[in-house]
Parts: structure tokens; sequence; C-alpha cells
């Protein structure tokens, strides 16, 4: 899913916030992985659970 799509489906507003609050915890933790981690800010980017998550 894109960061976009995840923030819709939690109903969450605010960019900023859903990068620090939510995002940033659950990839450092390995619950989920980019899609394309070479390139972090890529629009393209999207995110996939891991077999831990």
């Amino acid at each position: 899913m894109s960061r976009e799509a995840l923030q819709t489906a939690f109903d969450l507003q605010d960019c900023k916030s859903f990068r620090e609050r939510y995002l940033k915890p659950v990839l450092a933790d390995g619950l989920i992985e980019m899609t394309i981690p070479d390139k972090p800010n890529s629009g393209l980017q999207k995110y996939r659970l891991t077999d831990k998550g």
C-alpha cells in the first residue's frame, strides 16, 4: 500500500505526524518494509507486511 492509502485507512490527516508516529516505528520494528528501499522518497514507494508483521 502507498503511504496515502495507509493514512486513509487509519483516517489520519497530517502527513508529517503519520510518518513520525506510525510509519517510522513500524519500519524500525521490521513489521513492514519498503518496496523500493533504495529510494525512500520515491513517489512510487509502497509498503508491505513482513513475516514478522
